[in-house]
């Protein structure tokens, strides 16, 4: 089974001719720029576009699809999530996952102890932070940084962290 990353939300519209206003969702937006086509998915219907020219405007991406040739268009669109497939995504460096593969990992200290699963990821400035979730705690934080992160194994699900102090 094919597997798909999402890259952006379909805005609104950009003029008169059909170009559509893109609020990406990816962490690099230039991307959009090496993609000759991408998947829609509105309203449950999944259709392909296939891209004519990008541009950018303030913090979003105007895409210019051969499928859509004016405002009225394009206007159907608004809310539709844009998906690639899970190859055409970009390659990860050495230390780096996809979130979407963290979530339900089991967190483990280096010491053995099982700490709970990772349930949820917080964006801050300076560095992602994990939200693990063991029954009956409360949810234990831990900055996702080298000191703290010592191992990731998404085949076997499981995470090897040591707990900086204060962090409990």
């Amino acid at each position: 089974m094919e597997r798909y990353f999402e890259i952006g939300k379909i805005a609104g519209t950009h003029g008169l001719k059909g170009t559509l206003r893109v609020f990406p969702t990816t962490e690099d937006p230039s991307r959009f720029e090496l993609l000759k086509q991408f998947i829609v998915e509105n309203r449950g219907k999944k259709e392909t576009f296939h891209i004519e020219k990008i541009a950018y405007h303030k913090k979003f991406v105007l895409v210019t699809v051969k499928e859509l040739k004016d405002i009225n268009e394009a206007e159907c669109y608004k809310g539709a999530t844009i998906w690639i497939p899970e190859q055409e995504a970009l390659p990860l460096e050495e230390n780096e996952y996809y979130m979407r593969d963290l979530y339900g990992l089991t967190v483990m200290t280096q010491e053995g102890e099982e700490l709970g699963i990772l349930t949820d990821i917080y964006e801050t400035g300076a560095n992602d932070v994990y939200a693990v979730k063991k029954e009956g705690e409360k949810d234990l934080l831990i900055p996702a940084i080298k000191q703290c992160i010592l191992s990731v194994d998404i085949a076997n699900k499981k995470m090897v962290v040591k707990l900086l102090e204060g962090l409990r």
